[in-house]
C-alpha cells in the first residue's frame, strides 16, 4: 500500500502550488520593475504647475475608508490643475461609486482585489491604462509596492511617489514634515513636488453630492427620523471589522446613556451590509449598499457616531460632524478628518456608558442643546 506521501496530489494542493507560483511570478515582476522605477520619480520641488494635462492617481487598495482618503488628493489636482483630467487606478469598485460622477475623473481602472487569483483580469486592467500617456502618474501611498508598480508601468512624463526605503536620498525630502494623517500625505507629496510645501490648508474629504442627492437624502431621512421639529438626528454605525468592533452590549450601554444626557437627540440606526440591527431599542434605521445613497442621507443628519471604519470616513466625506470611536492606538493616521470631526480612543474596558459621556461633550459642541429658561428680552 502506498505511502501517505507517493499519493497523487489533491486538488486543494494543486490550487496551492497554483497560487505560489502566480505569487511568485508577481514577486519577480514587482522586483524588475520596482529597481528602475525609483530612479525615474519626480525630484522635490521639480514638478511644473503647467502643461499637466493628463494625470493617474495611483491607489490599489480596496477598503472603503482608503479609498475615500484619496478625494483630498484630487481636491489639490483640482485647485492646482483645474483644467485637468484625472484617472484613478484602484482596486476593488468602491472607487467607482464613490468618484465616477466626479467631474473631473475620466476613467477608474478597478483591478481585482485578489490579483494574484485573477491574473487575466489584472492584466487587461493595466493593458487599458497603459493605452493612454500621462503627464503625471501619482503613486499616493507611501509603502506601496503595488502603487509604485503602476507608476512605473504608466506612460507618464512624471511620476511622483515616497521613497520605499530610509535610505539616504534625494527623494527623502518627501518625508521631511511630512503629516500623519493619511488624508494629507498624498497632498504633502503633491505640494513638495511642486516646491510648495507651505500652502495653507488641507483639502477636506468629498465625494461631490449633487443638489439632486442630496434632496432625495433629505427626504429619506425626514421619512425615517420624522420631519417634526425634533431635536438634532445623530447616525450611529455600530459595525467595523475585526479587532474593531464593539460588542452589542457596549452600544447598549453607549445609547442608554446618551439618550440620558442628551434627550433631545433622535438617533438613527445606520445598518451594515448583513442588515441585522445592532443597536437594541433604537427604531429609526437605514439600510443601503449604495454608497452615494448612504452619503447623501448622512449629509441631512447633524452629526453621526461610529466605530473606526470606512463608513465613518463616508460620513466625513459628506460634510456633517463626525466623531470616530477607536479601540486601537492609530487615531493620528486614521481619526475623522475635518475640522468639525473628532477621534476618541474608547478602549472596551473603558465602556459604553463612559464613551457616551464623552461623546455627549461632544455632541455639546458639534450639535447644542436648545435654550432653556427665559428669552433674553434684549
Amino acid at each position: 500500500m502506498p505511502t501517505t506521501s507517493s499519493q497523487a496530489p489533491t486538488a486543494d494542493t494543486r490550487r496551492a502550488r497554483i497560487m505560489r507560483l502566480r505569487r511568485r511570478l508577481v514577486g519577480f515582476m514587482s522586483s524588475i520593475l520596482l529597481r528602475s522605477v525609483d530612479e525615474g520619480l519626480c525630484l522635490p520641488g521639480t514638478l511644473p504647475d503647467q502643461g499637466i494635462h493628463r494625470i493617474l492617481v495611483c491607489r490599489l487598495n480596496h477598503r472603503l475608508g482608503n479609498t475615500l482618503l484619496l478625494s483630498p488628493l484630487l481636491r489639490e489636482i483640482e485647485a492646482r490643475y483645474p483644467g485637468a483630467e484625472i484617472d484613478i487606478m484602484c482596486s476593488g469598485h468602491a472607487a467607482e461609486t464613490v468618484y465616477g460622477a466626479h467631474g473631473m475623473v475620466g476613467s477608474i481602472y478597478a483591478l481585482p482585489s485578489k490579483a494574484a487569483r485573477h491574473l487575466w483580469s489584472l492584466f487587461a486592467q493595466v493593458r487599458r491604462m497603459r493605452q493612454n500617456r500621462y503627464d503625471l502618474a501619482i503613486d499616493a501611498c507611501a509603502d506601496s509596492y503595488s502603487g509604485r508598480m503602476a507608476v512605473g508601468l504608466s506612460h507618464a512624463t512624471y511620476k511622483l511617489g515616497f521613497p520605499l526605503s530610509d535610505e539616504p536620498g534625494p527623494l527623502q525630502g518627501y518625508l521631511a514634515a511630512c503629516p500623519p494623517h493619511m488624508a494629507t500625505r498624498s497632498v504633502h507629496l503633491l505640494r513638495v513636488a511642486m516646491g510648495d510645501d507651505d500652502a495653507g490648508d488641507w483639502p477636506t474629504l468629498g465625494i461631490e453630492l449633487d443638489a439632486e442627492e442630496r434632496a432625495r437624502g433629505r427626504r429619506t431621512l425626514a421619512a425615517i427620523a420624522g420631519n417634526d421639529t425634533g431635536g438634532p438626528v445623530i447616525g450611529i454605525f455600530p459595525n467595523a471589522t475585526g479587532a474593531k468592533r464593539y460588542p452589542e452590549t457596549w452600544w447598549a450601554d453607549f445609547v442608554t446613556t446618551l439618550h440620558t444626557l442628551r434627550p433631545d437627540i433622535r438617533v438613527v440606526n445606520v445598518l451594515a451590509e448583513h442588515g441585522r440591527s445592532q443597536l437594541p431599542g433604537v427604531k429609526a434605521t437605514f439600510y443601503s449598499r449604495n454608497l452615494r445613497r448612504m452619503a447623501a442621507v448622512f449629509a441631512a443628519m447633524d452629526g453621526f457616531i461610529s466605530g473606526d471604519c470606512g463608513v465613518m470616513h463616508l460620513a466625513c466625506a459628506s460634510g456633517i460632524p463626525t466623531l470616530g470611536l477607536f479601540i486601537q492606538h492609530n487615531l493620528e493616521k486614521y481619526q475623522p478628518y475635518g475640522p468639525h470631526n473628532r477621534g476618541m480612543y474608547a478602549p472596551l474596558e473603558l465602556g459604553g456608558n463612559a464613551a457616551a459621556e464623552a461623546s455627549a461633550r461632544w455632541l455639546g459642541q458639534a450639535c447644542p442643546p436648545p435654550a432653556t429658561g427665559p428669552a433674553n428680552p434684549e
